[in-house]
């Protein structure tokens, strides 16, 4: 919900009727989105009987798409869960909540909207980089607020360009190896994190969105142009770079997550921070 670079998407028409668009997952995606959310949900594990799962709702393309899964998913008696999509609105302005709500509204999407004053907050204590105190905040006032409303899972639109994208952040600015994983506790241990697009490409997410009419949120931020960090952008711009002259480089990127091998690294810390 937090890992948002600030790109617009505009619709190839009016927005479609939600039937139409609910009809789409299962027919025109139903390879490039709707299998892949299946098989990741069932190759992890993600959703037992009893679950109660929070969907975190940025509303932005992915978050959209994902509660649109879930709705199609709930129809599948054989899964016994309930959920529920929760938003933070970190300070948007009316104009862009206008739209969330339209979005929440003609996509049949009922959505708890939790107000906050995130941003203000980042801008006065993080002048130089308040994107990381950003980030930081939602996430603890999402996984409190989610935890208070008695959820035991929380689901993210993190998706396959997101993980390569991490996975080379961390490389290239943190030194370590380590990426977003499909399922992973909260940091307060009481809610699991759940990623089920994790296979899902991005630009599916991009087509889905723009033939289905649907004017997604860019991020919202009302941070200072300049302020924001470019670390992302950076590694998706070079990335798409690579993947023009090579291509499947994006895929063996993913892969190299799953097929580590110890014998062949200098140190593995299982979780300790190495100096």
């Amino acid at each position: 919900m937090v890992n948002l670079v600030c790109e617009a998407i505009l619709p190839d028409c009016p927005m479609k009727d939600v039937e139409e668009i609910e009809k789409s997952i299962v027919t025109t995606y139903k390879k490039s989105i709707w299998s892949k959310f299946l098989k990741a949900i069932n190759d992890f594990d993600m959703i037992q009987d009893g679950d109660k799962i929070a969907i975190g709702v940025s509303g932005g393309k992915d978050s959209l798409l994902l509660v649109k899964l879930f709705q199609e998913l709930k129809k599948d008696r054989r899964k016994n869960f309930d959920f529920k999509a929760v938003s933070l609105n970190p300070g948007f302005r009316n104009s862009d909540l206008d739209n969330f709500k339209n979005n929440l509204d003609k996509l049949n999407i009922d959505c708890e909207i939790i107000d906050t004053n995130i941003w203000e907050i980042a801008n006065e204590k993080a002048k130089d980089y308040p994107c990381f105190l950003c980030a930081k905040m939602r996430r603890g006032i999402l996984y409190t607020q989610v935890e208070e409303l008695g959820f035991n899972k929380l689901t993210l639109g993190h998706h396959f360009d997101d993980v390569i994208e991490t996975t080379l952040i961390n490389m290239f600015y943190a030194g370590t190896m380590k990426t977003m994983t499909p399922k992973v506790p909260s940091t307060s241990g009481k809610l699991e994190l759940i990623r089920p697009l994790i296979y899902v490409k991005e630009a599916d997410i991009i087509d889905y969105t723009k033939t289905n009419g649907i004017r997604a949120m860019n991020c919202g931020c009302t941070i200072e142009a300049g302020k924001t960090s470019s670390k992302r952008k950076e590694v998706k711009d070079l990335l798409a770079a690579l993947e023009e002259k090579n291509p499947g480089i994006k895929q063996s990127v993913f892969n190299s997550m799953k097929n580590i091998n110890l014998d062949y690294v200098f140190g593995y810390t299982g979780g300790k921070e190495v100096k």
